[in-house]
């Protein structure tokens, strides 16, 4: 009988696991899921209101208003039904997410969301906290790592092929890695049953692969969709 998977990638900053993630939830025919785009698009919104990043009352209500979707087969990510694919993706809004997914309540609201999204089909979920605390019981689990120059580097190439400035994207995955592993709610850490893969010297395409040979190793006795 077929059963639903959840495969969890975890990592920090730069580490590559939205490109990944991607990628593998497309060979899979799996539903990906960029958690990091939630908090990215509750930060957008408490800028475009004005909401101050400590205002955790009303950054918890964002969080539970907000509808989030991703759409089927493109890298689009819908908030109340806007595009926001590009809106999220500029260096004041990632360290704005940052910020805001420090706070508990966003994280409690949010994670409810993503359970909700895997509860009805086989899903790729990558974040700071998927196999830790969001879904602890994903059969497959990453934490895909890279090194800080390495991380800082893809960040500038992305910015840079994009026109847009990369002057302080190194101090600014320092702080966030700071940020993200010293936070007091679901810091980032690597389960004790993920696979780690340090993407440092590894092309996409051979992440990839390592990743998918895991998850043919976890499903060869049983079916999946």
């Amino acid at each position: 009988m077929a059963k639903r998977l959840i495969l969890a990638i975890d990592g920090p900053a730069g580490a590559g696991k939205s490109t990944i993630a991607r990628a593998v939830a497309e060979r899979l025919g799996f539903v990906y899921i960029d958690t990091g785009a939630m908090y990215r698009a509750i930060a957008l919104w408490a800028r475009r209101l004005g909401v101050a990043l400590d205002d955790m009352r009303r950054l918890e209500r964002l969080a539970l208003e907000a509808n989030i979707e991703f759409a089927a087969g493109a890298s689009v990510v819908l908030l109340n039904g806007e595009d926001v694919s590009a809106a999220i993706r500029t260096p004041e809004i990632s360290e704005a997410a940052s910020k805001v997914s420090a706070v508990p309540a966003v994280r409690r609201a949010l994670v409810d969301a993503q359970r909700r999204m895997a509860a009805e089909a086989s899903v790729v979920m990558e974040g700071r906290d998927i196999g830790t605390v969001v879904f602890p019981e994903a059969q497959v689990k990453i934490f895909l790592d890279a090194s800080a120059e390495v991380r800082a580097a893809r960040r500038i190439g992305d910015l840079e092929a994009r026109g847009e400035s990369s002057g302080e994207v190194a101090a600014q995955i320092r702080d966030r890695d700071h940020r993200d592993r010293t936070r007091a709610e679901a810091p980032l850490m690597q389960a004790p049953d993920a696979t780690y893969i340090d993407s440092s010297s590894l092309s996409p395409d051979g992440v990839v692969e390592a990743i998918l040979k895991l998850v043919r190793a976890k499903t060869s006795n049983g079916g999946i969709h």
